[in-house]
């Protein structure tokens, strides 16, 4: 875990906002394509871009930033990315912070 990097990731307010939005998808997103309609694999690109009114690009290297820092994965399926929260790392960070400042 480069602490470091998540930090750096955590400081942008759209980047913690999609962490949020992905902690509960069913609440911010509109349902998937019809074999993942329970987010299985994650959220779509299109309806986090979408959802906060920025460009794909824009999106795309916040997600970026988010996945190398750890805190999100990837899912490739047909011409899709989904995007999920890695909640296992998120808890390691948690107890991290607690440990540790």
């Amino acid at each position: 875990m480069n602490k470091v990097e998540i930090f750096k990731a955590l400081s942008n307010k759209t980047r913690l906002q999609i962490l949020n939005m992905l902690r509960e998808p069913d609440r911010y997103f509109p349902p998937q394509q019809a074999g993942d309609s329970a987010f299985g694999l994650g959220v779509c690109v299109g309806h986090i871009q979408q959802k906060l009114g920025l460009s794909q690009s824009t999106v795309s290297e916040y997600l970026a930033t988010l996945q190398r820092a750890g805190l999100i994965t990837a899912t490739r399926s047909g011409q899709w990315t989904y995007y999920k929260r890695d909640e296992a790392a998120i808890q390691r960070l948690g107890e991290t912070i607690r440990q540790e400042l």
